[in-house]
């Protein structure tokens, strides 16, 4: 099953792309640093918050609770990560996400978000849960864990789950391998629905 909600994937992947930019940019000199050891973070930081500005006015805001960054390995984890993405010059938040914790890769870009996943974009009123996607950055891709399910959901009723879920952001496609089931409502139906309500 192969579906194109274009606005989804570009208001996830844009964020995504910050982060990326975001923890790849960041460097440090931690001096002579041979005695530590690759599984202990180099750097540990607590409430972390990052705000991209645009011409004054808030973009994209990510917050987490927990970072560590692991120089040697690349990776950076983050737990109870978030995200809120703005519109009307930083009055109004459309997109949100959130899991339960993150692990970018800094040399690749790539991202794996785990611990439970939301992602709502109010404009398209349309929201994806799942336990867990991965970002590949080189390849523009979003996948989803290989056997967890992905729920997509509307307010009007339109609701379809699967698994083996992508997402391509080249194409802006989104597909399932298998275990799909669902419902997806028509625009057309639904006015035709609540035109007929209007009778008696």
């Amino acid at each position: 099953m192969s579906l194109k909600p274009k606005s989804l994937l570009k208001f996830f992947i844009f964020p995504l792309q910050i982060l990326t930019l975001l923890l790849v940019s960041c460097s440090f000199d931690y001096g002579n640093n041979q005695l530590a050891s690759k599984d202990q973070p180099d750097i540990v930081m607590q409430n972390v918050e990052y705000v991209r500005v645009r011409g004054g006015d808030p973009v994209v805001r990510f917050h987490a609770e927990d970072a560590e960054r692991f120089e040697e390995r690349q990776i950076m984890n983050l737990r109870n990560f978030s995200f809120e993405q703005f519109e009307n010059h930083g009055d109004d938040i459309d997109a949100m996400g959130r899991a339960g914790q993150a692990s970018v890769a800094l040399d690749s870009g790539n991202i794996n978000l785990g611990g439970g996943v939301i992602i709502s974009v109010e404009s398209e009123d349309i929201t994806i849960e799942t336990s867990g996607l991965d970002w590949q950055d080189k390849e523009r891709r979003l996948l989803g864990t290989p056997s967890g399910d992905v729920n997509i959901s509307r307010s009007d009723g339109t609701e379809f789950s699967g698994r083996g879920f992508s997402a391509d952001a080249r194409s802006r496609t989104w597909t399932f391998t298998s275990g799909v089931s669902g419902s997806y409502v028509e625009k057309e139906e639904k006015e035709a629905e609540e035109e007929g309500d209007n009778y008696p």
